[in-house]
């Protein structure tokens, strides 16, 4: 078993996703402060080691699909580089590394590893049977994030606001529906569905998904920024002009999604696209100015 192929089980470009742990405290205004700093960042390790079991579990169960398939047959649990049984000691291996570095937090140990918990458990159901139902499939995505910041709020201490609350869910919930949009396309192309689900998905009930969690998610931003306790914790009323970045990052994924026809991979978006690359840069540095100077 070498080490390239346990990184390619883990899966370590996806850990991205996980820097959601962070915006309790970005938010919260608590990112140059160390203790707090430290203890997002073993939140973050720990949500990357315990998303890693699942992969591992998703690997093993999909084992002879991807056998089967011209790209997937050569990860390396269906190559047989690792070993079922292998992939078995990794994901449970990760997961007793992922609470063990809960238990260096300073506080929130307790409500923090229950939610790492959760979390492992429901992808757990979700390998097992629950993607296989479509709406719930794309919920329990979404539903991932929200734990995840829920962590990042236990693990430092910062009361999350129930606007970053619903926005995380609509956003990734947005994703997601993009996500299967790019299956449905595959299915009307190949004829074949890639998910045992994707049948019960068409475009028309796709894009009309998409563009309500899209509104929904942009109305829910604009009441965040006009919230009176969001400018009396920010100390401006001029949050409201970052929506226009918020609105230019969904109108480029839209025409990623219906244009492009390349949403299958938020995570490939976020990292190869110069666009959205940007747009969130903009974003993120207004916050920044707003919050820390």
């Amino acid at each position: 078993m070498k080490i390239r192929h346990i990184i390619k089980v883990a899966r370590p470009t996806h850990w991205i996703k996980n820097l959601f742990v962070f915006l309790p405290v970005f938010f919260g205004g608590g990112l140059l402060n160390t203790s707090e700093a430290v203890s997002a960042a073993l939140t973050f390790l720990s949500f990357s080691l315990a998303a890693s079991a699942i992969y591992c579990l998703n690997d093993i169960i999909d084992v002879n699909a991807d056998r089967a398939h011209p790209v997937k047959c050569k990860r390396p649990i269906a190559s047989g580089a690792i070993t079922i049984p292998q992939a078995y000691g990794m994901m449970a291996l990760s997961m007793l590394v992922s609470i063990v570095l809960m238990l260096l937090l300073p506080a929130g140990q307790t409500k923090t590893i229950f939610v790492i918990v959760a979390y492992f458990l429901i992808n757990v159901a979700y390998c097992l049977r629950l993607k296989d139902y479509a709406i719930i499939d794309v919920c329990i995505i979404a539903s991932g994030f929200v734990l995840r910041i829920l962590a990042g709020g236990y693990a430092t201490g910062v009361q999350l606001s129930k606007w970053i609350v619903l926005m995380t869910f609509l956003l990734t919930l947005f994703l997601a529906f993009a996500k299967r949009r790019d299956d449905v396309l595959r299915m009307n192309t190949t004829g074949q569905a890639p998910r045992a689900n994707t049948s019960r998905y068409n475009l028309t009930f796709i894009n009309q998904a998409i563009t309500i969690t899209a509104g929904v998610m942009l109305v829910c931003y604009v009441m965040y920024t006009v919230s009176p306790e969001i400018i009396a914790q920010f100390a401006t009323d001029k949050l409201y002009l970052t929506s226009i970045l918020v609105i230019l990052a969904i109108l480029r994924y839209l025409q990623i999604s219906f244009v492009d026809e390349k949403s299958g991979d938020p995570v490939k978006v976020a990292l190869s696209d110069r666009a959205t690359q940007l747009i969130l840069l903009a974003w993120l540095l207004s916050f920044l100015v707003i919050i820390y100077l």
